[in-house]
């Protein structure tokens, strides 16, 4: 979760049995220069502002992210067609827009919105803040908070942001060659933008783009009404207690949010209905439940947002399912990546010294070499595949110089290692040292299992680098920042470094340069680091971010912060059957995984497996509630509804549809916090009060004379 991308959202994408290159052969293949044009680096930029503002408004509401590659596809064929339509019609176009350039529109937007969630806006930058610490009752100490400010943050992530890029570059071949990784949002990515350049798929493309602009307009004028009914916190559709006040109080209703409707479309059903399993079992059974042990179980003076009451139950037991579901994955990609890479050497080994003794002649050096990197010798090994001949031949075609990843990587580490011991005083260049020699390490098991599953679980190997360097360093010379600090150098090199590898996949399944691939990484990532701050600072300044009672709590600010200071004060510190229920519950998300992964392997006529919840989902509710869960599940039901009604209609539209309900709103975020800076407020208040208070407030009214 934190991304479906922390997170990653499953799908499920089917080769397709006729020839995609086939409908292109006439198409004259640009090179990887003219593939990257000003319009489209504009166009990057203006769509990166949009969507950066999307994922820091779902970083700073409930921390899920879904995989938004088809939306930047689709919204990046949008901006530059309609744009070059324009002058083909005045006669000015010079030079036609390619599925090549919308691959570097995609590239670019999905870096530079990446940078959004791997910056840590919304939880470990975040956690640093006084407003965050103050929330516990350890830890909120000068030493162990940092102020934020737009300068050191936009120097922090151009510092973090660039490593992962050249961490695993030089592994492309074998992870999309060689081993064929299917990189699921990458590869649906490409179908989509390959059938947007083919005459059929531009009618198409065009319904889409109308779809969506129709659902974009709608959603932001509801956000626009929604705005006069809400003049101050609890007021508004977003508090309507849709299944009566004792579920409001239990953060059970809807809040009429567009975003969380499109976001339920977007990710899978599974997903949803699970969070939504997680919400019933935390706040429908054992919140009420460990309530009722209040003055025995922790003290009764604490306040609901003490660590060291509910509160503390809340966090950890949804770190313990967080962490549980996160090391399976790990110990598990890890293990199947072991396996496999032993199978295929000695697969290899076998082969040639087989050739060897067959021919008695020996292998030209470039096909020996080409044999142990596992790629084609000769171009008859590559099948008689028309598409994979093409794409292979293109892919191969712009290489970039082996020496550059190496070099690149020591480089951006020798000024991380000696610059951010100076932004945050309590790490060593020797804690950061250790991070970049373990780093290339989790950046190949975390995108050779991206590879796989779509699950990029750059988050949980963030928070294990809180727990460890938080512990190394202790309280008292401010472990908590230096955990916090470090899980940004792990996290940001293991997101970008699985980022990347999708857009390689993307890339090379649309004849795009490797070259113009890197290049609009680069650019798109340089553009993150500046827009996701500052559009960070425009929340942060007109909303109470990160406090539990606002619009804006930032749930994985305080999660973080949790976990650097379990690393720093040791279970001791957690109120009284905190830990046994965190274990348990870190057991119980070990075992979910565990059945779905046997019921996977074993058992295939009923595909059960697809009924298991999702630990990670799970987890999510524990904190937050299920106000935005109703909302996932109402997309998925409309969903659902939908394919039933129109399958191939809801395939090809629903994308557009949940796309245009996503960026209205979160574009309504601008003026909304426009309105706030200057102490605009809406003009009404719709509360909604029991009978009973109903009657004391119109007492009271009638006492008053208000009325």
């Amino acid at each position: 979760m934190e991304n479906d991308d922390d997170q990653g959202g499953r799908q499920s994408v089917q080769a397709k049995k006729v020839s995609m290159e086939e409908e292109f052969r006439n198409m004259v293949v640009p090179p990887w220069t003219k593939q990257i044009t000003v319009r489209s680096m504009v166009a990057s930029f203006l769509i990166s502002i949009i969507f950066n503002f999307i994922v820091c408004k779902l970083n700073l509401t409930t921390g899920i992210v879904p995989s938004l590659n088809v939306t930047a596809g689709l919204l990046g064929f949008a901006a530059v067609k309609s744009y070059t339509a324009l002058l083909d019609k005045l006669g000015l176009l010079k030079q036609p827009f390619t599925r090549q350039e919308n691959t570097v529109i995609q590239t670019c937007v999905v870096a530079s919105s990446g940078i959004a969630f791997s910056s840590g806006m919304g939880s470990y930058l975040l956690g640093m803040s006084a407003q965050v610490a103050a929330q516990g009752d350890a830890g909120n100490t000068p030493i162990n908070i940092k102020r934020l400010s737009i300068p050191w943050m936009i120097g922090y992530l151009f510092i973090v942001s660039f490593v992962g890029l050249f961490s695993i570059m030089g592994m492309r071949k074998i992870m999309i060659i060689k081993r064929k990784l299917t990189y699921p949002s990458g590869t649906a990515t490409a179908h989509l933008i390959n059938s947007f350049h083919t005459p059929q798929g531009a009618k198409k493309a065009k319904k889409q783009v109308a779809l969506l602009f129709k659902t974009f307009c709608g959603s932001f004028a509801w956000c626009f009404f929604q705005w006069f009914f809400a003049a101050s916190d609890g007021c508004g559709f977003a508090s309507f207690p849709t299944f009566g006040l004792k579920a409001y109080r239990q953060r059970f209703y809807f809040d009429f949010s567009p975003t969380y409707v499109g976001v339920g479309m977007i990710s899978g059903y599974l997903v949803n209905i699970s969070m939504l399993v997680g919400a019933v079992i935390s706040w429908g059974i054992m919140w009420p439940s460990i309530e009722k042990k209040k003055g025995v179980w922790y003290g009764a003076h604490l306040s609901a947002s003490s660590l060291h009451g509910i509160q503390g139950y809340r966090v950890f037991i949804s770190i313990g399912m967080i962490l549980g579901d996160g090391l399976f994955h790990v110990m598990k990609h890890a293990i199947e990546m072991a396996i496999e890479m032993v199978i295929e050497i000695k697969r290899l080994r076998a082969k040639k010294e087989s050739d060897l003794e067959e021919n008695k002649v020996e292998l030209p050096s470039s096909s020996l070499s080409n044999i142990e990197a596992g790629l084609p010798s000769t171009e008859s090994e590559l099948g008689e595949d028309y598409d994979e001949k093409r794409r292979t031949e293109y892919f191969l075609k712009d290489q970039i110089p082996k020496w550059v990843p190496y070099i690149g990587y020591v480089v951006l580490a020798f000024v991380s290692i000696t610059v951010l011991p100076f932004m945050f005083h309590q790490l060593k260049w020797y804690h950061i040292l250790t991070a970049y020699v373990i780093a290339p390490v989790l950046a190949f098991c975390n995108a050779y299992g991206c590879g796989l599953t779509d699950w990029s679980l750059a988050s949980n190997y963030g928070k294990i680098a809180i727990l460890i360097f938080s512990a190394w360093v202790g309280l008292d010379k401010g472990g908590v920042i230096a955990g916090l600090a470090s899980c940004g150098v792990m996290m940001s090199i293991v997101s970008t470094a699985s980022d990347l590898m999708q857009d390689f996949k993307t890339g090379y399944l649309t004849l795009s340069s490797p070259r113009s691939m890197f290049f609009s990484q680069v650019f798109g990532t340089a553009m993150g680091c500046v827009i996701s701050p500052v559009i960070f600072w425009f929340f942060y300044k007109a909303y109470r971010v990160g406090d539990p009672t606002s619009s804006y709590p930032a749930p994985y600010s305080l999660m973080y912060r949790s976990i650097a200071l379990l690393g720093v004060e040791g279970f001791g510190s957690l109120p009284k059957h905190c830990l046994a229920l965190a274990v348990s519950f870190f057991a119980l998300a070990i075992a979910i995984n565990i059945v779905t992964f046997l019921l996977e392997k074993y058992e295939t006529k009923y595909e059960i497996h697809r009924f298991v919840p999702n630990a990670m989902a799970m987890a999510v509710p524990f904190y937050l509630g299920s106000y935005f869960v109703i909302d996932m599940c109402l997309g998925s039901l409309f969903l659902f509804l939908w394919r039933r009604w129109k399958k191939r209609q809801a395939e090809d539209f629903a994308p557009a549809v949940a796309s245009g309900l996503i960026c209205g709103e979160s574009l309504w975020g601008v003026p909304a916090a426009i309105l706030s800076l200057a102490n605009v407020k809406a003009p009404i208040c719709m509360k909604f009060l029991s009978s009973s208070a109903n009657d004391r407030v119109d007492s009271f009214l009638s006492s008053s004379g208000s009325r």
